[in-house]
């Protein structure tokens, strides 16, 4: 498994096999000699290095070496060759610049690869990510006047989904390479090194206009997901915007779960931060104190390895801080205080990670009681990427518990909206029965809860609800037998615990849970 680290070039030296290179002072050697580049071939290996491994459209290196100028393109070929020869070949017999036919260049990313900060400090390494390829839509209509529609919603859906960082997207220029053409899956994914696709159609019929979506998994030809959306031309703008975040927020989690599964099935024995990363991630999804706790162990074991790794601290952060707040058996000496502690370091790492801002958050908010500071870091969250239902449902917890209720529930609705069947769903489900129980709404507060058990069996706060919402219908049969399993779930669990655990800023947010649970006999 390859591991690369995320730089910048107006800050960074970068280190690769026996070389380093400083945009400002040019390249070096492993003997400090200075190896010599001419102005055009600096400004390709800068581009290059600065895409980490992605691939770099012969259009933009154009555009970046001749500025404002027409050129052929054999000028470029010249300067790749020229550049290839100067740096020699790369381990294992390879040449550090590879040619992707028809496209354009991606450079070696070999495990050595360092990028070293001018002020001495060594930045957050990262584990190599998935790629994912937006292909250009198809469009059926017959109409070429429909082609900018097509057009315009990939360039929408490629730049939603840059905003995550747990996967890469190839740029538009790459893809665009490959508009009308029919060009095998496969091959796509050998000339761009991806292992995922994202393919569409676009048809009009009259005032409708209907896009196709799939999303394929390059490594084993399998179709992870497939959607269709309908709408009028006449609100062919809104229909736009509902389909780049309908897509944005249904691929993120469906690539996690492919790499998951990859990950299980092909490197069960690899000890790598990144397999570790992805086996934390599913034991986590359980959402069981047991699950989680097994979690916090896979990320801890990666920390040891990347102790400066901001994704992997603010998922062992979150780990915690579902332990400690439904008031399960502690598994360390301070639970608490290393939560804060794991949140806080994860903070103060450059990144533009909203999952980072959002995980690290909570847990300040949740924990540390912090909640100014919890709640601006999870509304930055939020700002970086609107798109991701993991920050949705994290900003409408962190407003259900210490900011506005109906803005929770905005964003539940939002997040149920936005990913049908995902398992995450479970969460603002039981936010939603949450926001009834505040309101006494208590048979609505039961609808919601049971939706949510539907899903996962194992979260202590549906029980919480559930037992809770029954008491305070009379119903102290159906409550108890809640109050059992939850028992089950959190040994040792009670209301004192539950209470210590949970935000202060308003009391009442959780006022008609304490008394429900009282009422069924809980201490």
């Amino acid at each position: 498994m390859l591991l690369f680290l995320s730089y910048s070039l107006v800050m960074a030296r970068i280190s690769f096999g026996q070389f380093v290179f400083d945009p400002d002072t040019g390249l070096t050697d492993a003997n400090r000699k200075t190896v010599t580049l001419n102005q055009r071939g600096h400004a390709i290996l800068e581009a290059l290095l600065a895409a980490q491994g992605k691939v770099v459209s012969k259009a933009e290196l154009m555009e970046r070496v001749w500025p404002g100028l027409i050129v052929e393109e054999g000028n470029l070929t010249v300067q790749i060759a020229s550049l290839r020869k100067a740096l020699g070949g790369a381990p294992g017999g390879r040449e550090w610049i590879v040619t992707v036919p028809r496209v354009g260049y991606r450079m070696i990313i070999p495990d050595a690869i360092q990028s070293v900060a001018k002020v001495g400090s060594v930045p957050t390494p990262a584990p190599e990510l998935p790629m994912l390829a937006v292909m250009p839509f198809q469009n059926m209509s017959g109409d070429p006047a429909q082609d900018y529609f097509a057009d315009g919603i990939v360039e929408d859906i490629i730049t939603a989904l840059s905003r995550f960082k747990s996967f890469a997207v190839i740029a538009r220029n790459s893809t665009f390479a490959y508009k009308g053409r029919a060009i095998d899956v496969r091959e796509i994914a050998k000339d761009l090194n991806v292992s995922y696709v994202l393919e569409g159609s676009v048809r009009r019929a009259g005032n409708k206009l209907r896009i196709n979506t799939q999303l394929v998994d390059c490594k084993t030809g399998e179709n992870l997901w497939a959607q269709s959306f309908d709408g009028a031309v006449a609100d062919v703008f809104e229909f736009q915007d509902l389909i780049t975040t309908g897509v944005a927020a249904i691929v993120e989690p469906q690539i996690q779960t492919a790499e998951i599964e990859h990950s299980q099935r092909e490197r069960p024995g690899s000890i790598a931060v990144y397999d570790l990363y992805l086996r934390g991630l599913a034991k986590r999804n359980t959402s069981s104190p047991a699950g989680h706790a097994e979690a916090y162990a896979l990320f801890t074991e990666a920390l040891q390895l990347e102790p400066d790794n901001a994704l992997l601290l603010a998922n062992a952060a979150n780990s915690l801080d579902h332990l400690v707040s439904v008031d399960a058996p502690p598994i360390g000496a301070n639970d608490r205080q290393t939560c804060i502690d794991l949140a806080r370091r994860g903070l103060a790492r450059p990144t533009r990670d909203a999952i980072v801002m959002a995980r690290c958050g909570l847990a300040l908010l949740l924990v540390g009681k912090e909640y100014e500071l919890g709640l601006r870091s999870i509304q930055r969250a939020v700002q970086t990427n609107p798109n991701s239902l993991s920050v949705l449902i994290i900003a409408g917890v962190a407003n259900l518990l210490c900011g506005s209720i109906e803005e929770s529930m905005t964003y539940m609705h939002r997040a149920l909206k936005l990913s049908p069947g995902d398992p995450q769903q479970r969460y603002a489900l039981t936010a939603i029965a949450h926001i009834h129980m505040i309101r006494r709404n208590f048979e609505d507060a039961i609808i919601w809860a049971e939706r949510s058990l539907a899903i996962d069996t194992q979260a202590p706060p549906t029980y919480w609800m559930l037992t809770a919402a029954n008491a305070h219908l009379g119903r102290l049969t159906e409550a108890k037998r809640y109050l059992e399993a939850l028992r089950t779930v959190t040994p040792g669990v009670t209301i004192a615990g539950i209470k210590a655990a949970q935000p202060d800023k308003d009391p009442g947010r959780h006022a008609a849970i304490f008394e429900g649970l009282s009422l069924a006999g809980m201490q």
